[in-house]
C-alpha cells in the first residue's frame, strides 16, 4: 500500500512558508506523494453536489505550486487531485507537465485529471459543459501523442484539436509517458480509467456497492481496449486517523493507494497528525 497526502490551500491557506513545511515534513514521515486540488474560478452559488462553495476559496493552480514544493522537496511525488482536463488546452499542458517532470527529476507522475462539475467554471472557459467528457479522452490522446512523438513530428485530428507535424521537446524525465490518472464518482470515469487511465481515482461519496461496481467497470474497460485491467493503479481516500484494520480492508478490495489529509488548519496540530500517521503505518 502506498499512501499520500493532500494540501488544500482553501482549508489551510496559501502561506508559502507552510506550503513547503506541510511538504517537507510529509516527506520525512515518508510518505509517498502529495496531492493538490483545483478550481480555475468559482462564483456566487457554486455547488458541488449539496455543498456550496464560497467564492472567495482560495484555490492555487495545483501546477504552479507543485513546481514550487518540487524546488524545496527532494523525493515526494506530485499528485493533483483533481486537475480540470476539458479546461486546459493539452498542447500547453503536455508542455508543463513535461517541465515540471523533468525539473523535478521525474516526480510528476500522479497526474489526476477530472471533467468538472461546475457550469459556471465551463462557460468561463469556453468549453461546452456537456462535451467535456470527450474533449477530456482527446486531450489525453494529444498529451501522450507529443511525449511519444520524435523530431519527424506528430499529427492529430480530432473534434476539438488538430495539428500536423508538431514537435515537443523536453520529453518527460528519462523519455517515457507520464501516467494519467482518472478521478471521479461516475461510471463514465470508471470507463475512462479503464479505456485511457494508468489508475482510477474514485470519489469518496459512494455506496460500496457503487463503488466495487465501478472498479469493475474500470478493469472491464481496460481489458476490452486490450490493456492490463491489473496494472490500473486504485487509488482511494482515507483518513488520517484511520486503522490498520481500515488499510487492511481496503487493501483486499483491490486499492493500492490511500491519500489522506491533516483535519487541522493549525501548524503544529498537522504536523502531529501526520508524524502519528507515519508512526502507526512505519512509513519511514
Amino acid at each position: 500500500m502506498k499512501f499520500g497526502i493532500s494540501y488544500s490551500t482553501p482549508y489551510y491557506g496559501v502561506d508559502p512558508d507552510r506550503i513547503v513545511a506541510y511538504a517537507r515534513h510529509a516527506e520525512d514521515c515518508g510518505f509517498e506523494s502529495l496531492y493538490l486540488p483545483e478550481h480555475i474560478a468559482l462564483y456566487p452559488g457554486a455547488t458541488v453536489g449539496p455543498y456550496e462553495l464560497p467564492p472567495s476559496l482560495p484555490y492555487v493552480d495545483p501546477l504552479d505550486c507543485l513546481s514550487f514544493v518540487a524546488a524545496a522537496t527532494r523525493r515526494i511525488l506530485l499528485g493533483t487531485g483533481v486537475l480540470l482536463l476539458p479546461y486546459h488546452h493539452p498542447v500547453v499542458l503536455a508542455k508543463r507537465l513535461a517541465t515540471i517532470d523533468v525539473l523535478s527529476k521525474g516526480r510528476m507522475r500522479l497526474l489526476t485529471v477530472g471533467l468538472g462539475a461546475l457550469p459556471g467554471e465551463a462557460r468561463a472557459m469556453g468549453v461546452d459543459f456537456a462535451t467535456r467528457g470527450r474533449r477530456a479522452d482527446e486531450a489525453i490522446d494529444v498529451m501522450r501523442l507529443l511525449w511519444a512523438g520524435g523530431e519527424e513530428g506528430v499529427s492529430f485530428e480530432g473534434e476539438f484539436f488538430a495539428f500536423e507535424n508538431l514537435c515537443q521537446y523536453p520529453k518527460p524525465h528519462g523519455g517515457a509517458s507520464l501516467p494519467i490518472h482518472v478521478g471521479g464518482s461516475s461510471r463514465a470515469a470508471a470507463r475512462r480509467a479503464g479505456r485511457r487511465g494508468d489508475g482510477y481515482y474514485p470519489g469518496g461519496a459512494l455506496h460500496p456497492d457503487e463503488r466495487a461496481l465501478q472498479l469493475d467497470l474500470a478493469r472491464a474497460a481496460a481489458a476490452e481496449a486490450g490493456r492490463s485491467a491489473q496494472a490500473l493503479e486504485y487509488t482511494r481516500p482515507g483518513s488520517i486517523d484511520m486503522t490498520v484494520e481500515q488499510v487492511e480492508s481496503l487493501a483486499a478490495q483491490g486499492v493500492t493507494r490511500i491519500v489522506v489529509s491533516a483535519t487541522s488548519a493549525e501548524a503544529d496540530r498537522q504536523r502531529e497528525e501526520m508524524s502519528a500517521f507515519a508512526e502507526r503505518f512505519s512509513l519511514s
